[in-house]
């Protein structure tokens, strides 16, 4: 009975063997920063980024000595003058935080820049990854950069379908 338990043991320890997935770890920040087009990229969008925020500096700054002028003079203006002034400094600073949010927000001008100067270079680095992985038979691709994520898995190993049909969903 202990000679048959042993050997069933060892069967089972041999198929999660043979079922072992091949995996490999890559940094793709230290990649990329090995790469010249990178780095030339990073530094168009950090010259355009400091440009872009020295513009809005440059307009909060105003709207920052015309409320100081204002709070200076506010006892001497009427009050269709105050209002004046209030309205006026309340549109400046509406005009730079929206060009704040143009500049900067989800989707806006840097965002669209970086997606034009930096996802061709990662989708490269991505592709040569992909055809690494296949040409040394890894199953998946563990990125260390800012945390272990997962940067490549083969399509085989995706099992969602089988999942969604456990949940009765078709396709």
């Amino acid at each position: 009975m202990r000679k048959l338990l042993i050997g069933i043991m060892l069967l089972f320890a041999g198929t999660i063997t043979a079922q072992a997935q091949r995996y490999c770890i890559i940094d793709s920040k230290y990649i990329l920063e090995k790469i010249v087009d990178y780095k030339d990229a990073q530094t168009k969008l950090d010259q355009m980024s400091k440009q872009w925020q020295d513009e809005i500096d440059a307009r909060m700054a105003e709207v920052d000595r015309m409320y100081k002028s204002y709070q200076a003079e506010r006892a001497m203006l009427s009050d269709d003058m105050r209002k004046k002034r209030e309205d006026e400094i309340v549109q400046k600073e509406k005009a730079a935080k929206d060009l704040q949010k143009q500049r900067f927000g989800y989707e806006g001008d840097l965002f669209k820049k970086r997606q034009e100067l930096v996802k061709p270079i990662q989708d490269r680095v991505y592709n040569a990854v992909q055809k690494m992985a296949s040409s040394k038979a890894y199953d998946f691709v563990l990125d260390k950069a800012g945390g272990v994520t997962l940067f490549y898995a083969d399509p085989k190993l995706d099992h969602s379908d089988d999942v969604l049909k456990l949940l009765g969903i078709n396709k």
